[in-house]
């Protein structure tokens, strides 16, 4: 249910709500947030609430620090591990300026910007991602050590599958919240697990990718456990993907093929984003990680792979990403490549119908390869114009590009 503030001003009242958080992340999709009391509420949806972003990474210095969060009342939602007597809600925010204006590195603005320009041109795009995370056990002091929950392989169960509770924990708790998960299951590491969502409108799929690592890390906190999303946890073992499913609605004919187009196209220069941090870099290229400019149908060494799917289903599933990416800078990104394929007829290259993971390398040479290292991301992002008419100076100074 989406609410008005009205509304969500009179369900505070009769559900006995006693603390709002007023969510919303940094450049590099951490989210944060501010509580405040009931009182305050009114004056939040008009004004906004101030507070200090001199601490928030790419939200500048002292100089100029002051913000405010204007929340969206149509994201309300009651976090369900909190007590029901003095109940708590959160609201994911607007960040703006002291006089209104939208503040331009809030990266949520940036998705709603690149949702509303690719509806001007008439598609509608959706988004379903599916995140990978590692279980931990904790010491006797609640720090997280290096040995896995469990040593279940791909789609074992109980009792091997030690984490089959903490899944379920998290899928009911976010079916409370308005979330509702496809499926869920163990991965191929030990420990690792994947919980994929229906697809959503990008902004929702965003937000709901942001709440579902809160979710994820509060649940094993309870559990004794740590949740971690690092790309590659495990030395010798696979890393954890954030797979990105999209598809779009309009225009004329199969949009697939501009879709993927535009990826590949623009793929090299947005990796910064998509794989943000150095270890990023040793997960890419093994273990079902895509480590080259390619795609094709049901392959999953690809970068882009097109699953055998029908009507709303229909979708490109690109394989790159890693949990450390912002979901709203991510998902904005890729709706402009998207759109730059499907609007300009950037033509598709061949699929690549083999498994690179075995491919010989006078194969592997006809193709271009992902960036290697950060450093090489940074690098084609800096020199890349569509890069630069999409993501504000602040952003990329964050990113160190």
């Amino acid at each position: 249910m989406k609410y008005t503030a009205r509304e969500v001003i009179q369900y505070v009242q009769e559900e006995d709500v006693k603390f709002i958080r007023l969510a919303f992340c940094d450049v590099y999709g951490r989210q944060k947030n501010l509580s405040i009391m009931p009182g305050q509420l009114q004056r939040a949806f008009e004004s906004g609430m101030a507070f200090d972003a001199s601490a928030i990474a790419g939200f500048g210095g002292a100089v100029r620090s002051d913000l405010f969060l204007r929340p969206d009342p149509a994201t309300l939602a009651g976090l369900p591990w909190r007590p029901e007597n003095g109940a708590v809600v959160r609201m994911f925010c607007d960040v703006i300026r002291p006089d209104g204006v939208p503040f331009e590195a809030d990266t949520r603005r940036l998705l709603k910007c690149a949702v509303e320009e690719a509806r001007a041109a008439g598609y509608d795009f959706s988004f379903g991602p599916e995140m990978e995370f590692y279980l931990f056990k904790t010491d006797e002091a609640g720090v997280p050590t290096a040995e896995p929950f469990d040593r279940a392989g791909y789609m074992d169960i109980s009792p091997a599958d030690r984490g089959e509770n903490v899944r379920r924990e998290i899928c009911l708790t976010l079916e409370r919240m308005g979330i509702f998960p496809e499926s869920s299951h163990h991965e191929e590491g030990p420990g690792q697990n994947e919980i994929d969502f229906r697809y959503a409108d990008p902004l929702k799929a965003a937000d709901d990718a942001v709440t579902f690592r809160s979710v994820v890390e509060t649940i094993a906190d309870r559990s004794g456990l740590w949740a971690d999303f690092s790309p590659k946890p495990l030395s010798g073992f696979p890393g954890s993907g954030l797979h990105i499913n999209l598809s779009a609605r309009g225009g004329q004919g199969d949009l697939l093929p501009g879709i993927t187009a535009g990826l590949l196209a623009h793929i090299r220069e947005i990796t910064a984003f998509l794989n943000p941090c150095r270890d990023s870099y040793r997960r890419l290229g093994g273990s079902k990680a895509p480590g080259y400019v390619t795609w094709s149908g049901q392959n999953r060494s690809q970068l882009i792979r097109v699953p055998a799917a029908q009507g709303d289903y229909r979708r490109v599933e690109l394989r790159s990403p890693d949990p450390t990416a912002n979901p709203y800078l991510a998902f904005a990104l890729l709706i402009h490549a998207a759109l730059d394929g499907l609007q300009n007829h950037l033509p598709l290259p061949p699929s690549a119908d083999f498994n690179l993971y075995e491919a010989p390398a006078e194969q592997l040479a006809r193709y271009e390869r992902l960036p290697v290292s950060l450093e090489e991301a940074r690098a084609a992002a800096g020199a890349s114009n569509f890069v630069r008419a999409h993501v504000p100076e602040a952003v990329l100074g964050a990113y160190g590009i």
